[in-house]
């Protein structure tokens, strides 16, 4: 195989791969995915997807955090990691839906914001 070969894209994203197997096997076992949403090999960008029970899940944001440290210093070419799990509602992963709460609405116009239901007694 030649060095050329080796240093393609493909050969990034296997090792992209390869680190999110290899360090977060958590994240298969409780049920979430982890999938390269886009490698910029010029820019050294990286954008991950987390899906399944990681969306919503609590621990998410410190998982987002461990992959976005980590990959900087294993791969070289990795500069900057984008990780998202959908839920912040942001268009870069494709969207995804914000939680709500029984008694939240949504008030677009800026008032002031709903305190929930009031209790029954």
């Amino acid at each position: 195989m030649s060095t050329e070969t080796q240093n393609d894209g493909g050969d990034l994203e296997e090792r992209v791969t390869n680190f999110l197997r290899r360090n977060f096997p958590q994240i298969q076992m409780h049920g979430g995915s982890a999938a390269i949403q886009d490698i910029d090999r010029e820019s050294g960008e990286v954008s991950i997807a987390l899906g399944g029970a990681c969306s919503g899940c609590g621990i998410s944001p410190m998982t987002i955090q461990a992959i976005k440290s980590r990959m900087v210093k294993e791969i070289p070419e990795i500069e900057t990691v984008n990780a998202s799990t959908g839920m912040d509602g942001g268009d870069d992963m494709g969207g995804g839906m914000s939680p709500s709460f029984p008694g939240e609405t949504v008030d677009d116009d800026g008032g002031e914001a709903d305190e929930g239901p009031e209790a029954p007694f």
